[in-house]
């Protein structure tokens, strides 16, 4: 039988999967697999996207103004500057789209973002993967993998999924490690998660530099999951280049109106952020008076935990316990953590009952 065939290099892509929301008998669970605002979503987004729902028939700004200038305004850039995506995926995927291909080689960290390698084989490009220290960034392991078939450096800061942190300094020493012909792609999905003078300072860099593109999205502290809304910055160049490319009318008018609520909130902002902090030190507490048992929490700044097992309670079975509770989290052999299980910070009630689970079965095995 004869049928279309794709590029070869398509073949070797492995699906993107996303966080579980049911059993695999399909018992519905709670999510703390994909790291969404267990708060949920501001009053006042939820009733600007309501309200931008009244006309249905036309097309969205294609131009996203009004969402670029408040961008701008909270974030001290040029909205002109400033690109917007169905989430920030499609940013992540547009760039590789954009500077990478057949015979060159897109480079990010061991345990990085599992797009990066589908955004690299999606363009036929050449998947490079530097070693972690850690778990966490190596900058001096990425400069030495670079070669001069590198076009696109992925780095997501915080780290999804392990959640580590590279420093301001680590990223400006790495920025300035790259040809200037390499694309530095620094994701900072997690951004909105960090205290004050914790900032990497990429958006520091992107307003000078030729060769950085900094993504966002309202995915995550901004409660917008079901929107898909992302956004970027970079210089005009690369701006120009994106928009080449990117879909049109890619951002819909209510995703718009809430966005634009959204970033302008920020007293729900700042409760997300302290209501997370909370949590995440209280459960990384409990989780990490059950080392004696192989249990192990890795430094996190993000809205999760990477909680490895080491001992005779493994991940697999943790996963398969917590559904017995209600809870599906996020099982990580497919990224090369067997042994690692990310667990989204969730309500008071919802972290108490993951804590008391996890104890239950790591003192049982």
């Amino acid at each position: 039988m004869t049928y279309p065939a794709p590029k070869d290099w398509i073949l070797g892509i492995s699906p993107y999967i996303p966080g579980k929301s049911a059993t695999d008998d399909g018992r519905p669970l709670i999510k703390l697999s994909a790291n969404e605002n267990p708060l949920g979503t501001s009053a006042a987004a939820r009733a600007a996207l309501v309200a931008a729902t009244a006309d249905l028939a036309t097309y969205p700004d294609p131009g996203a103004e009004k969402l670029r200038e408040a961008i701008g305004a909270v974030h001290g850039l040029d909205p002109a500057q400033v690109i917007y995506g169905t989430g920030s995926d499609e940013l992540l995927h547009i760039a590789a789209s954009a500077y990478a291909g057949p015979g060159d080689e897109v480079l990010y960290v061991r345990y990085g973002f599992s797009v990066y390698d589908i955004a690299a084989r999606r363009v036929g490009a050449t998947p490079v993967v530097a070693p972690d220290k850690d778990y966490a960034t190596d900058v001096d392991a990425l400069l030495a993998a670079v070669t001069d078939k590198t076009k696109v450096v992925f780095l997501a800061n915080p780290n999804n999924p392990t959640g580590t942190m590279t420093s301001r300094e680590e990223i400006a020493r790495l920025h300035a490690g790259l040809r200037p012909d390499i694309l530095f792609v620094l994701d900072q999905a997690y951004a909105e998660y960090l205290d004050a003078g914790e900032d990497d300072g990429g958006l520091e860099l992107a307003k000078s530099a030729t060769n950085i593109l900094v993504t966002r999205t309202f995915s995550k502290i901004y409660g917008l999951a079901a929107e898909r809304i992302g956004w970027g910055y970079a210089s005009p160049t690369v701006i120009d280049i994106l928009h080449r490319i990117r879909a049109p009318f890619n951002v819909t008018t209510a995703g718009q109106a809430a966005a634009v609520a959204a970033i302008n909130d920020s007293a729900w902002v700042e409760s997300s952020r302290t209501h997370n902090a909370r949590w995440r030190e209280w459960l990384a507490g409990e989780v990490g008076a059950l080392s004696n048992h192989g249990l192990r929490v890795v430094p996190s700044k993000t809205n999760f935990l990477l909680i490895l097992f080491d001992g005779k309670l493994t991940a697999e079975a943790a996963m398969k316990g917590l559904w017995d509770e209600g809870y599906a989290t996020r099982w990580l052999p497919g990224q090369g953590l067997p042994n690692g299980l990310r667990i989204t910070i969730g309500t008071k009630a919802q972290t108490r009952a993951v804590a008391a689970k996890l104890r239950a079965m790591a003192e049982a095995a």
